[in-house]
């Protein structure tokens, strides 16, 4: 249904003000927030799905860098920790106050474009996907497979920062700096090395980001039904589906971090030779190092990291996308009483 700009300001505002009971005023399904995205520009996405892709990953940053290192196969002695508090502690007790945080340059010149593009797709495709299947209504197959298929293109461009980014984190990591672990991952293994991990990354964030939007979308379901712009429940809501979806997952990542890493004890341990690729061959490594249960080495750390950043990475989404929309609907509505 169009909406004239008037109207939709008017909507807008409506869903801010307080009735005389002193609850939310409430309006009608076709007046929500959620009505606005298909009116809204590719860029207005873009930017804010940039902000939130920053956000999430650097807000607990060094929560991840401490998963890197507990999903590690055979660790050295002085980095095996029992739990993340005691990891981060010791961490920055032993190798420095900002040693948690290496690697966090490399991710935030990636997650910007990656999350851009990954929000916009997302968004496109489920509108577009939704009218086919439910003409219109919110239909999960649709949020699946948008998930899916936004994934494809953020990995194609976040796969390169997670390989430096890991092999950073580490413990010892041989590397003095991005650029210098750049030129030396590029030389002494090829430019592949950066992509070594894609397959398996894919196979877990297809999975992943399909049962994380479709948690995200049951939830607002129960906690959002009209789809007003509605912070607590958008925080609530990524909280919930980013800890699903890492749970499940953590035997993937458990499997890319080793392709990404090349750790060298583990592969050694188990007579591989040179460097290891594929998916297959990863999973029967991480197997015949640590039996089933290596596949869920770092599971807490995922869990704690996932939760705060699938919730940050929402809610600033929802309110950029909100404060967005409303600010260009709000020039056309004056540009349209000149």
């Amino acid at each position: 249904m169009e909406l004239s700009s008037d109207r939709a300001v008017a909507r807008l505002e409506m869903s801010q003000v307080q009735g005389e009971d002193g609850e939310p005023f409430s309006e009608s399904s076709d007046g929500c927030y959620e009505s606005l995205p298909p009116h809204v520009s590719v860029t207005t996405h873009m930017t804010a799905g940039a902000v939130a892709g920053i956000l999430e990953h650097t807000v607990m940053y060094p929560v991840d860098s401490v998963k890197t290192r507990m999903q590690s196969l055979q660790p050295d002695p002085n980095a095996q920790y029992k739990s993340v508090y005691e990891a981060l502690k010791r961490i920055i007790k032993t190798e420095g106050l900002f040693r948690p945080l290496r690697g966090l340059n490399i991710t935030m010149m990636g997650a910007g474009p990656a999350h851009a593009l990954y929000f916009a797709c997302y968004e496109r495709l489920k509108h577009s996907l939704s009218d086919i299947i439910q003409s219109g209504g919110n239909s999960h197959i649709a949020n699946g497979v948008a998930g899916s298929v936004a994934t494809v293109l953020h990995d194609a461009i976040m796969n390169p920062a997670e390989v430096v980014k890991q092999r950073m984190q580490m413990y010892n990591s041989p590397y003095r700096g991005l650029w210098d672990c750049v030129r030396t991952v590029t030389h002494t293994e090829g430019v592949g090395a950066f992509y070594r991990s894609y397959s398996t990354q894919l196979t877990m964030n297809i999975p992943f980001q399909a049962v994380h939007f479709i948690t995200y979308e049951l939830m607002q379901e129960q906690l959002n039904p009209h789809r007003r712009y509605n912070p607590g429940s958008h925080i609530l809501s990524g909280a919930a589906a980013g800890a699903v979806s890492a749970a499940v997952t953590t035997p993937l990542d458990v499997c890319k971090t080793l392709l990404n890493t090349q750790e060298n004890v583990a592969l050694t341990s188990v007579n591989v030779s040179g460097h290891l690729s594929g998916m297959a061959n990863a999973f029967r490594t991480v197997y015949r190092v640590g039996g089933l249960a290596a596949f869920f080495k770092g599971v807490q750390a995922r869990i704690i990291y996932q939760m705060p950043s699938t919730a940050i990475a929402w809610s600033v989404y929802e309110f950029f996308k909100y404060f967005l929309t409303k600010q260009k609907l709000e020039q056309e509505a004056a540009s349209g009483r000149l």
